[in-house]
């Protein structure tokens, strides 16, 4: 049983349908379940897999209501529970874990709690960061998806069980929709960049470093795929710095592989990352990166010097200017770290990775 607040967006929700299509079609009995609604899903899950809503994701609006909503979030993923019997209960990021493992305290089911982002950058309340504390050594296992965040752990949450086990890059990558096409070339070429307009990304930055560079490389244009609400921050700096020729923002696309087919160099500014998606996505399709080394994911994934270029330090827009200009001054080396980035197919395969959770099943 896959226990996700939604089916919404992000990282952890693809995760969360793809390995339950992936245990399904292993003769696995997979139920996935939200707390959110199945009209607001972005990710089909394989029709093998059994759906469950549990309609508890109204937000709260102050302490009392907060408590009492996760009393019932716990009540009916009980009730779930002892109705389904699973052997493993495994809840997608944080709140969801600490929720599953109350859920099913005393009931004959291994609970395995996973971290999708670094735990420094999330906000959360005292309340689950001390539930958090209680919770997880309470879990079969805590699976972080970084060295930094295992380490992160262990240190903050004493007696926590953690094993790293990285999520595995989609390749060869299947259209969804929507769909739309990347605009015609035309002799120029394309800095790409993707993920949820949030600050956590970076693309702030992007732009100012973007801008310190455009007039010196006037046949570049730069591409953030993604949506969210920091969309009219974003534009209103794009305005402001007269790039609105040379800086679009196409919103969410389900064809982000024809983007990456049609890019030049890949760019990933986030100030912090679990473990990017895009950029293994990017690197497989044959883009080389530039990423800000920020304090994990990207360094596990980009060897620098051999197959992209880690920034530091990160959070520097001048100190990314000045690598992306490198980068795009220099077409062999581009060429060269590409070749090489598509190595990450077999280091982050999801045959390697599947193995991983296999063990983890097995031991645990």
């Amino acid at each position: 049983m896959i226990v996700i607040h939604s089916l919404s967006g992000g990282g952890a929700e693809r995760v969360a349908a793809d390995l339950s299509a992936y245990w399904v079609q292993r003769g696995y009995k997979v139920t996935l379940v939200t707390q959110a609604d199945a009209e607001t899903d972005v990710y089909p899950l394989h029709a093998g897999v059994k759906r469950y809503a549990l309609g508890t994701a109204a937000f709260s609006s102050g302490k009392i209501s907060g408590i009492l909503a996760n009393l019932r979030r716990v009540r009916a993923l009980r009730r779930l529970i002892k109705r389904e019997r699973p052997s493993i209960v495994l809840g997608m990021m944080t709140t969801a874990s600490i929720l599953a493992i109350v859920a099913a305290r005393g009931l004959q089911c291994r609970v395995i709690a996973t971290e999708h982002t670094h735990p420094p950058s999330q906000d959360l309340s005292e309340m689950w960061l001390r539930l958090r504390r209680w919770a997880y050594p309470q879990a079969a296992a805590v699976v972080a998806l970084t060295s930094g965040t295992a380490a992160w752990i262990k240190e903050h949450v004493p007696g926590s069980r953690v094993t790293v086990i990285p999520n595995a890059v989609r390749w060869p990558l299947e259209n969804a929709e929507p769909l739309l096409s990347p605009p015609a070339r035309e002799g120029r070429y394309r800095l790409l960049a993707a993920g949820r307009l949030h600050p956590h990304k970076g693309f702030d930055l992007l732009i100012k470093a973007f801008q310190a560079i455009a007039r010196q490389f006037p046949s570049w244009d730069l591409v953030i795929l993604g949506e969210g609400d920091c969309r009219e921050a974003l534009q209103s700096q794009v305005d402001e710095a007269g790039l609105t020729e040379r800086v679009s923002m196409p919103g969410r696309v389900g064809n982000v592989g024809d983007w990456y087919a049609q890019s030049d160099l890949y760019v990933l500014s986030s100030r912090v990352e679990g473990l990017s998606n895009t950029l293994l996505e990017a690197m497989a399709s044959g883009l080389a990166p530039v990423a800000f080394d920020c304090e994990t994911g990207p360094r596990e994934i980009v060897r620098n010097g051999i197959d992209g270029v880690l920034v530091s330090p990160p959070e520097d827009d001048e100190a990314l200017a000045a690598h992306l200009s490198d980068m795009m001054a220099h077409q062999e080396q581009r060429i060269a770290y590409a070749r090489r980035a598509v190595d990450v197919r077999d280091r982050f395969s999801t045959t390697r990775v599947m193995a991983l959770w296999g063990h983890l099943f097995e031991v645990h």
